[in-house]
């Protein structure tokens, strides 16, 4: 059975630190190997010029990854990041992001990810992202 929204919804607002969860992220879909979450625009994320800053889209990447783990084997479990690798190509500047992890490998304690980050407006990429976590549940 899919996990749905409204289940890794729940895993967003109950495992992460509070100032992932001031992040406003938004779990938008899940698969079986995958996750899209919304990280909405916010001025308070911006960095001079007006570009969302790096540090807010390397921390949705790092979440949907979680997110996806998790749809991936019915629930949360404890995990940590080993390895996280982000490569900024454009800035967004007054929209939102979506944020699509999607397994690239589960095993039974790693797990791997490719990420894309794109302005939701546009469609634009704005980064592209890999994770590797350790499952320690």
């Amino acid at each position: 059975m899919t996990m749905t929204t409204a289940e890794a919804d729940k895993i967003l607002s109950g495992n992460f630190a509070p100032w992932v969860l001031e992040l406003g992220l938004t779990v938008e879909a899940v698969g079986e190997d995958r996750a899209v979450l919304r990280l909405p625009w916010s001025d308070r994320l911006a960095r001079e010029g007006g570009g969302l800053s790096g540090q807010a889209l390397m921390a949705a990447a790092d979440t949907a990854t979680v997110i996806a783990v998790s749809a991936a084997r019915g629930g949360f479990v404890p995990m940590t990041t080993v390895q996280q690798s982000t490569s900024f190509q454009r800035a967004v500047s007054g929209a939102d992001v979506l944020i699509e992890a999607v397994l690239t490998k589960l095993g039974r304690r790693m797990a791997f990810a490719d990420i894309t980050l794109s302005d939701a407006a546009s469609g634009a990429l704005a980064a592209r992202a890999s994770t590797v976590y350790a499952i320690l549940g």
